[in-house]
């Protein structure tokens, strides 16, 4: 394992899977001891099959691309390198954008208007606390070429 500074990372408030999940199983507490169903239609089950399996892709897409460049996934790691072709091309984080869809493709499928509710607070915290820390990070890491990254890519879509 290579040696690495202590501050050599995003520092970021909470790793974006655990977020995700947490907001997930609280949604699902709040739909046991509340329960709100969202649509009665089966269309349900096909959007949020769809959302849910497109979100998958997008996410481990997005992180073998990762591995072929040698760098880190976790935020809790320095990130060696910077990523910008293939996937990167259209978005600054389609490993968010994966772990988004995956999340609402799932609150439709349980039918949970709780959970799909509760994506707005995960939105809240990755920007501040994730994304926000992520970019000043990468900038003071990569500099110019984060830059530049940063304003021929957009952060979402």
């Amino acid at each position: 394992m290579e040696s690495q500074e202590p501050n050599d990372r995003p520092n970021t408030v909470i790793r974006p899977p655990r977020l995700y999940l947490a907001a997930l199983l609280a949604g699902l507490g709040l739909d046991y001891l509340w329960p709100a169903p969202m649509f009665a239609a089966p269309g349900r089950y096909i959007a949020g099959g769809l959302l849910a399996a497109g979100g998958l892709w997008l996410g481990v897409a997005a992180i073998r691309q990762f591995g072929r460049a040698g760098t880190n996934v976790p935020t809790v790691l320095p990130a060696t390198a910077l990523v910008t072709d293939g996937l990167y091309r259209f978005s600054r984080n389609p490993i968010y954008i994966g772990l988004t869809s995956l999340y609402l493709g799932l609150s439709l499928l349980a039918d949970s208007v709780w959970m799909l509710g509760l994506v707005v607070p995960v939105l809240v915290v990755m920007h501040y606390g994730v994304i926000r820390r992520e970019e000043r990070y990468l900038e003071d890491k990569f500099g110019d070429a984060y830059r530049g990254f940063m304003a021929s890519t957009r952060r979402w879509l």
